[in-house]
């Protein structure tokens, strides 16, 4: 019996150490490729290279907005690169507001690896590119998608003292990643365990902008829970809808697009009038 339990303790403790040392390959899954604007249908942006502070080029794509128009900033999830946003954004894109396709460190064909510091230095460049065109924060909509959620929590969070965004937009977002993991590998001590912690929780009651989640309620990568939770603790204005029938990819066949404009469209009227 001694053996088989060491042996039982010895295969737990080697999963731990392999969850340790690869978990950001676990956590972030870049693609390749990225292409022009024009090859991904975004044919009115365009690329724009900007340096990071680890002296990384890093492409983000862009549109100026119409006048009278905010801008949204799209932070994208773990997967993929800002080219497999060109759909979500076609909507905004026609209605005439601006757009920011947030590149990353590691995506795309971007330099470097993805952390979450090195996430938030790479949103950070891109936003104050932004506000170098002329584009002040009050005419910002962040808008995070999934792990993306973290890093617009996080922007908003810096600003929100001294130069408050209009709005952030949260779809499908989590509390931390210690918590996301903890859903999908309750057995092991995650919380010891995550290095890239992305802790909204701590920070969305001090974003100081009106705020929009949406989420699914079939969600099986990001519990709805999470969700509903993170929104509980948020302050001020805000607005939540628990999209029936939604898992966490096809919140956009379910009017994800359609509930942004009309947060945008609300905010914003109120801002102008």
């Amino acid at each position: 019996m001694l053996g088989i339990a060491g042996a039982v303790i010895a295969v737990y403790v080697c999963l731990i150490a392999v969850l340790f040392f690869t978990q950001r390959n676990l956590m972030y899954h870049p693609a390749k490729g990225l292409g022009r604007p024009l090859d991904s249908g975004v044919q009115e942006m365009v690329a724009v290279n900007l340096q990071n502070p680890d002296g990384q080029k890093i492409v983000s794509w862009y549109k100026a907005a119409s006048t009278n128009k905010p801008t949204l900033i799209y932070f994208h999830g773990n997967a993929g690169h800002i080219g497999d946003r060109s759909d979500k954004v076609r909507a905004y894109l026609d209605q005439g507001y601006g757009v920011v396709l947030v590149g990353y460190r590691g995506y795309g064909d971007n330099p470097g690896n993805p952390t979450e510091e090195g996430l938030y230095a790479d949103a950070n460049v891109a936003l104050e590119f932004l506000a170098r065109t002329g584009t002040a924060p009050d005419h910002w909509i962040l808008y995070g998608e999934s792990l993306g959620s973290g890093v617009a929590v996080e922007m908003a969070y810096r600003y929100a003292k001294t130069s408050p965004v209009a709005g952030v937009v949260l779809e499908a977002p989590f509390t931390s990643m210690v918590d996301a993991a903890k859903s999908h590998y309750p057995l092991f001590p995650v919380g010891l365990l995550v290095h890239d912690r992305y802790d909204s929780l701590s920070k969305i009651s001090k974003i100081n902008a009106p705020l929009m989640v949406f989420h699914g309620t079939k969600d099986k990568t990001v519990p709805t829970k999470l969700g509903k939770r993170l929104f509980d603790v948020a302050t001020g204005q805000k607005t939540a809808h628990w999209v029936e029938g939604a898992d966490h990819n096809d919140l956009y066949d379910h009017n994800g697009a359609e509930l942004t404009i009309g947060f945008m469209k609300e905010i914003w009227l109120k801002y102008t009038s």
